[in-house]
């Protein structure tokens, strides 16, 4: 083109721009400079909007020289560009400045400044900037990102209050102020409120906000509202994309979703998905999340999957820990880090737990050295999972350091896990020491907080501990659960209270499940109260009738009561049934190794090694056991002929 004029210089500036490319934008803009052309402020404008896309803060500055050598700084289009280039590169106190230049400011440059607050999180500062505004420049650019900031349950009031004010201007048929709303009502675990913006918009709702009304389903745990919305989205053809998917996918989690979520696996299938990391990220997670035969489908989808990121991997890793596949999860950590893949606090939690369960203190040991080496040893997830890792292996003084290295932080997680531990070694007055130090120093206390300090009361025989599950829902605001029953029948049943526990369960406001079912089971088998066994095991077998635990439970009480023929009837339903005993597995560290087996396990290698020692050692033990019969023999002789 051999008359190049600003206009053409500035088309292909926002055409560089606009697709991404902002070094060519910035090397453009330079020649244009070189060659005489006068940059203007849309030139000015259109870099900065690529500066601020790519947060290339060092070029912004740059870029905001010459719009000052130029005399633009005042201009309102390139002043509000400024701001937003500063806003989203995070340096709110420089576009608070570039701001104050704007010779009159419009609504997008208090969008911007605004937006750059929203983005650093400054509830006050954004607040303060949207009372100075004047009520005729706010628009849907204005209350969209202040929205997004109200996603607290402690800012629920406050977002009551920007509703109303929206509903004042009459923007309440506004998409992109509906949608941050439905977001933030759900976020803040105001679902219904949530519904009804969604409701109220009719049939001018999109993508995003059936998308936002669905997150907010399933991250409420509203799996059945989530289910029918879905259903609905496919009954009246909207365009499902993958924000769909992996929201809905997240839901599915229980073995009653199976048939749904392999449904959805195969709507991904059809809508050509499966390669998207994201959805093959929830797919994953969802198989290893049911509780059956289904971690092979989780790792085919991982071997399948082209582009893993560390999402993938942690996924797979956090499935095989919480599936007790300990062993497993622990060489698919090796592997991971063999292929130096990064390796972040869900992965150290995970492998962490993994060497609990495993009881592997040098393991654990060498993973710890590796989270203080990645700087991630005082992150309260890994710090917690260091606290039960130590106690399980029997070193609660490491514990109780690991502990104290991060309490200060308010962990609510790290303080927990440290009962938990003192409660695995008996020690429940420190367990309710600690307790009370939590309500003490304000710390929040949650369900997991009371299942602790319960097994630390049943552990050590506190019955008095009984008296805090009464005082959950009146004092401490937080429903009792089943985990904390369970604690609570087990609590009373080491007491050698039968009585007062079965009337603990008939008084629940809910039916017991398994679990309180198990525990109680136990109880009346500890006590020998087997005609109260037998109820609740014909009970159990009724709810889980493939379940190994009751029958074993029941065999051996019999046993213990000399019951053979009722032992008999147990064994004969077992077969006809085709349930098998899951046999109990024991493991040992050798080195860097973990080698698990059980009762007449051939699995191993060195099997045939190992028997022949295990014969040598009996042998040498029969022989010992010889040697001092005759040695008392003699020494018995000694004495008669003495």
């Amino acid at each position: 083109m051999p008359h190049r004029d600003t206009v053409s210089w500035n088309t292909m500036i926002s055409g560089y721009t606009s697709s991404g490319k902002l070094d060519n934008a910035w090397c453009l803009f330079r020649g244009m400079v070189r060659s005489g052309s006068d940059a203007d402020g849309y030139s000015f404008s259109r870099l900065l909007k690529g500066v601020a896309s790519a947060k290339r803060f060092d070029l912004g500055e740059q870029v905001h020289s010459l719009v000052i050598k130029g005399g633009y700084e005042c201009n309102v289009y390139v002043g509000s560009a400024l701001v937003d280039m500063y806003a989203k590169c995070e340096r709110v106190e420089d576009a608070f400045e570039a701001f104050w230049e704007i010779s009159e400011a419009n609504s997008v440059s208090w969008n911007a400044l605004i937006g750059g607050f929203v983005q650093v999180r400054d509830v006050e500062m954004v607040f303060w900037l949207f009372g100075c505004m004047e009520m005729k420049m706010v628009d849907d650019g204005t209350f969209a990102p202040l929205l997004t900031l109200l996603d607290d349950p402690l800012l629920c009031n406050l977002l009551k209050e920007v509703h109303g004010k929206v509903l004042k201007l009459g923007l309440e048929k506004e998409i992109t102020i509906c949608n941050a709303m439905v977001s933030s009502y759900a976020d803040c675990g105001l679902v219904l409120d949530a519904k009804r913006v969604f409701d109220g918009l009719g049939g001018s709702k999109d993508l995003i906000t059936w998308n936002s009304m669905l997150a907010g389903f399933s991250k409420l745990e509203q799996k059945d509202s989530a289910f029918e919305l879905f259903i609905e989205m496919l009954r009246t053809r909207i365009e499902t994309d993958v924000y769909t998917y992996t929201s809905i996918l997240s839901t599915c989690c229980g073995e009653e979703h199976r048939v749904f979520g392999q449904s959805l696996h195969c709507l991904v299938i059809k809508k050509g998905l499966e390669q998207v990391t994201s959805v093959s990220n929830a797919l994953i997670s969802m198989y290893t999340q049911f509780p059956t035969c289904a971690l092979n489908d989780a790792l085919s989808l991982f071997e399948s999957l082209e582009d893993k990121d560390l999402v993938s991997w942690n996924s797979v890793l956090t499935g095989l820990s919480q599936k007790g596949q300990s062993e497993d999860a622990v060489k698919f950590f090796s592997y991971s880090r063999s292929l130096n893949m990064e390796v972040d606090d869900y992965a150290f939690s995970a492998v962490l737990r993994s060497c609990s369960d495993l009881a592997t203190l040098q393991l654990g040991q060498q993973i710890h050295a590796l989270a203080i080496k990645s700087s991630f040893e005082s992150n309260e997830f890994v710090a917690s999972s260091l606290i039960l890792m130590y106690s399980k292996c029997g070193v609660i003084k490491n514990a109780q350091r690991c502990f104290e290295e991060i309490c200060s932080t308010q962990s609510t997680v790290a303080w927990n896990a440290m009962i938990l531990g003192y409660a695995q070694h008996g020690s429940g007055q420190v367990s309710l020491s600690l307790f009370s130090q939590m309500c003490n120093q304000n710390v929040k206390l949650d369900h997991v907080t009371f299942t602790a300090v319960l097994t630390a009361c049943s552990h050590s025989g506190l019955v008095q501990g009984l008296k805090l599950l009464r005082l959950m829902e009146p004092v401490y605001k937080i429903q009792p659960r089943m985990e904390h029953y369970a604690a609570a029948v087990d609590l009373l049943g080491r007491a050698g209270l039968v009585k007062e526990a079965k009337e603990l369960i008939e008084s629940m406001p809910l039916s017991p499940d398994p679990m309180v079912l198990k525990t109680f089971l136990g109880v009346c088998r500890a006590c020998g109260e087997i005609e109260m066994a037998t109820q609740v095991a014909n009970h159990l077998l009724e709810m889980e009738p493939e379940d190994h635990f009751t029958y074993v439970a029941l065999s051996h009480m019999y046993s213990d009561a000399k019951k053979w023929e009722e032992k008999a009837n147990v064994k004969k339903v077992m077969k006809e049934r085709g349930v098998k005993k899951v046999p109990g597995w024991s493991w040992i560290e050798i080195g860097n190794e973990v080698c698990a087996f059980n009762a007449e396990d051939r699995s191993h290698p060195l099997c045939e090694e190992i028997y022949l020692m295990v014969e040598d050692l009996t042998q040498e033990m029969k022989w010992f056991e010889t040697d001092n019969e005759f040695d008392d023999q003699t020494s018995l002789l000694d004495v008669n002929h003495s």
